[in-house]
C-alpha cells in the first residue's frame, strides 16, 4: 500500500510558495473516483480549474486507460480502472487504485462503468425471417 503525505497550500504561505503533491490530472483522477456521476462544472469547481481545462483532462485520461466515461441519457458517467498502472517510471509498479484509495477522503467504489440499457421497442406486425 502507498502511504502519501498530502500537503496543501495555506493563505499563509508566502507569494509564489504554493505547490501541491498532485497534479490536476491527480486531483480530477481523485475527484471523479469518488463521484462518478459528477458534472464537468461540479469537478472544475472542486480541483479549482476551469470546466474545459477538467474536459481536455477527462478527455486524456480516458485516452491513457485509466478513466472510462459512459453517457446515460444526457450525463456521463466516470469510472477509474483501478488496475491501471501510474504512468511515471518511478511509480509503475504502482497502480491508479492504490493512489486512490490512498488519497481519497471517503469511500471510493471500483467497478465497471455502468450502462443503463434502453427499453426495447415492441414491434408490430408480423415478424419476418
Amino acid at each position: 500500500m502507498i502511504h502519501i503525505s498530502y500537503i496543501m497550500s495555506t493563505d499563509a504561505s508566502p507569494p509564489g510558495a504554493a505547490w501541491h503533491f498532485l497534479s490536476n490530472h491527480g486531483h480530477v483522477l481523485v475527484y471523479v473516483a469518488q463521484h462518478p456521476d459528477a458534472r464537468i462544472r461540479e469537478i472544475a469547481d472542486a480541483v479549482g480549474v476551469t470546466e474545459r481545462t477538467v474536459a481536455r483532462i477527462l478527455a486524456e485520461l480516458e485516452a491513457a486507460g485509466i478513466v472510462d466515461r459512459v453517457r446515460v441519457g444526457r450525463r456521463c458517467h466516470y469510472h477509474v480502472r483501478p488496475d491501471a498502472p501510474l504512468r511515471h517510471p518511478l511509480e509503475s509498479s504502482h497502480t491508479v487504485g492504490e493512489l486512490v484509495t490512498a488519497l481519497a477522503d471517503g469511500p471510493v467504489a471500483f467497478g465497471k462503468a455502468r450502462t443503463r440499457r434502453r427499453p426495447r421497442k415492441k414491434r408490430h406486425g408480423p415478424r419476418s425471417s
